[in-house]
């Protein structure tokens, strides 16, 4: 095949070549050297294989009372099929009026609470007033829906403002939810049969809590990826306050340091208070354990 090429010879610009010559010549064309070449196209099958999400599981929820919300959530953390964690901690802290319970993905979850939480911190010191709900809301949103659900965060944002008391569910990739009460992760489905059963307009504080711890045992107990204890979060106009190991499930049935097996020099690990994920020291610590 053979292409026509034309070729200006003057090297002035157009506006000052009053005489520019131009002259055309045949060149032979080569298909590979120029144009589009398909030659990598078996590179397309190696980027369509999407990877399937990691499977977690956890039991998070939060209700809406008169004066304020309560979130709980289970303490299991797995990695895969083992339990990684018999106490972590789910219920993140974002400003002293709003907590917020994760599920999903335990890095992404604590990161991206993290970073919302440092945000709404700057935001108060510039603006010299107290952080509103809505505006976590928006920043958690756009932070999702910007990574397209590749952060796997399934977070249930819970807390009081001026507008009243506020429960919303924010999905992995962007969306939400504003409901009385909400629940997410993989025992959600008992712990949404507790709620849609028992949960009634007008609650009090004392309701609210039962009504969540209620929730959560049916997770921990319905579900393998739940499991341990009962963290709460009540939160109200006059301040947040988190009740670490509510309610203690799944205890050992006998007490190991009986056993003719062990031996009494043998330091055993039987509370599991501290965690590798827990931010701040559990409530209820043993004094000697607050010593250290």
């Amino acid at each position: 095949m053979w292409l026509r090429a034309v070729t200006q010879t003057s090297l002035m610009t157009p506006a000052r070549a009053p005489g520019r010559v131009l002259f055309s010549t045949w060149m032979p064309h080569d298909p590979l050297a120029s144009g589009f070449t398909f030659n990598q196209y078996h590179a397309n099958d190696t980027t369509r294989k999407v990877k399937a999400a990691t499977k977690t599981g956890t039991t998070i929820c939060g209700v809406v009372f008169s004066s304020g919300v309560v979130l709980g959530a289970d303490t299991r953390s797995t990695n895969g099929e083992t339990v990684a964690d018999k106490n972590c901690a789910k219920i993140h802290y974002l400003a002293p009026n709003m907590f917020c319970c994760g599920a999903g993905t335990a890095a992404d979850t604590e990161a991206v609470t993290g970073s919302v939480s440092s945000e709404l911190l700057l935001h108060r010191s510039f603006s010299d007033r107290p952080s509103k709900v809505v505006t976590a809301l928006t920043i958690l949103k756009e932070r999702l829906f910007k990574y397209q659900g590749h952060i796997g965060a399934a977070l249930v944002l819970g807390g009081v403002d001026g507008n009243g008391p506020h429960i919303f569910s924010v999905y992995p990739h962007g969306s939400s939810d504003s409901l009385p009460y909400a629940t997410m992760g993989s025992g959600s489905l008992a712990a949404m049969a507790v709620l849609e059963s028992e949960y009634h307009e007008g609650l009090d504080e004392n309701g609210a809590k039962n009504l969540v711890t209620r929730a959560i045992k049916a997770g921990i107990f319905n579900d393998l990826g739940s499991g341990s204890n009962v963290d709460l979060c009540v939160i109200t106009i006059d301040g947040a306050k988190e009740l670490r190991n509510h309610q203690t499930y799944n205890e050992r049935s006998c007490n190991l340091r009986e056993s003719p097996l062990v031996s009494e020099k043998v330091e055993l690990n039987t509370s599991n208070l501290t965690s590798a994920t827990a931010a701040s020291k559990p409530i209820n610590t043993p004094r000697a354990i607050q010593n250290l």
